[in-house]
C-alpha cells in the first residue's frame, strides 16, 4: 500500500509542468514598461518554467508599497531617484542593481488631431492647447514622467506658461490615455508609451539636454523569495531580451555605460 501511495505521488509530481512546480516571481515595474516586460516575461517563463507576475504603476507608488512591505521580488523604476529611495532604506540588494534601459521624452497628440509638429515655444503650446485644453503628464512632484517634464519645461523657459495648464495623472499610462481618448489635446510621455498606443502620434521630441537622462534601474529587492528574480533580471540583460525592449522604443544600455537618453 505504501509503495502504491509513493508511486502515485511520484506520478503526480511528474505530471506538473515546470511553471506549476516553480515559485512565481513578482515584479513591481514602472507603468511605461508594461508591453515590453509582459513579452519578456512570457519568453523567460517559456525558457525557465518560472512564472512572472507583474504589477505596473508609477515608480513612486511602487517604491512606497515596497517600503510598506508589499511582496515584490524585483523592482524596475523609471528614474534613479526612486531606486535610490529604496537603496537608502536597504530595501534592495545593491549588488544586483543595474541601469538597464533608456527612453526619450516626447509630446503626443491624438492621432486624428489637425496638428503638425510642435515647436518648443509658449506660442506653439498655446495654439495647440487652445483656450481651455490641458497638457497631460504625470504628477510633477512624484511620478518620474512628471518630474522629467517639469525639468524640461523649466530648462526650455516654458514652465510659467505650460505649468498652470497641466493635467497631472497618477502614472504615465494614465496621462497617455487622456490624450488617446481626446480628453487632453497634448501629453508628455515616453517614446515607448507613444509607440504602445495607436490612438496617439508624436508631435515633438524634447532635446536630450533639456532634462536628466531617462534611465531605468532594476534591482532585486531585499526580501525577494527564491532565485526567480535574479534569474529574470539576468535574462533581461541578455541579447534574447533586447528585441522586446527595442520594439517598444527603449534604448538598451550596454554594460559598463552610464546610460543617457537615446
Amino acid at each position: 500500500m505504501l509503495k502504491r501511495l509513493l508511486l502515485l505521488c511520484a506520478v503526480g509530481l511528474v505530471g506538473l509542468t515546470p511553471a506549476q512546480a516553480a515559485e512565481a516571481t513578482t515584479v513591481f515595474a514602472a507603468a511605461s514598461l508594461k508591453n515590453a516586460l509582459d513579452e519578456a516575461g512570457k519568453a523567460f517563463t517559456a525558457e525557465s518554467g518560472i512564472p512572472v507576475r507583474a504589477s505596473y504603476a508609477a515608480s513612486s507608488a511602487l517604491a512606497r508599497q515596497i517600503e510598506q512591505g508589499a511582496p515584490a521580488d524585483l523592482f524596475a523604476s523609471a528614474d534613479l531617484e526612486w531606486m535610490d529611495y529604496l537603496a537608502q532604506r536597504k530595501l534592495i540588494r545593491p549588488d544586483t542593481r543595474v541601469n538597464l534601459l533608456a527612453n526619450r521624452l516626447v509630446v503626443v497628440a491624438q492621432k486624428q488631431a489637425a496638428l503638425g509638429e510642435i515647436a518648443f515655444t509658449p506660442e506653439s503650446f498655446a495654439r495647440a492647447l487652445g483656450p481651455d485644453g490641458r497638457l497631460a503628464t504625470g504628477a510633477v512632484n512624484a511620478v518620474p514622467i512628471g518630474k522629467y517634464a517639469k525639468a524640461a519645461f523649466e530648462k526650455l523657459g516654458l514652465w510659467a506658461s505650460v505649468g498652470p495648464r497641466l493635467a497631472q495623472a497618477d502614472n504615465v499610462r494614465a496621462a497617455l490615455a487622456l490624450v488617446s481618448r481626446g480628453e487632453a489635446p497634448l501629453g508628455v510621455v515616453y517614446e515607448s508609451d507613444a509607440r504602445s498606443d495607436p490612438g496617439v502620434r508624436i508631435v515633438g521630441v524634447f532635446p536630450a539636454d533639456s532634462h536628466p537622462p531617462v534611465v531605468y534601474p532594476f534591482a532585486v529587492t531585499a526580501e525577494a523569495k527564491g532565485e526567480g528574480a535574479a534569474r529574470f533580471l539576468a535574462f533581461l540583460r541578455t541579447a534574447a531580451a533586447k528585441p522586446f525592449f527595442e520594439a517598444q522604443g527603449f534604448g538598451v544600455i550596454e554594460a559598463g555605460k552610464a546610460g543617457a537618453s537615446q
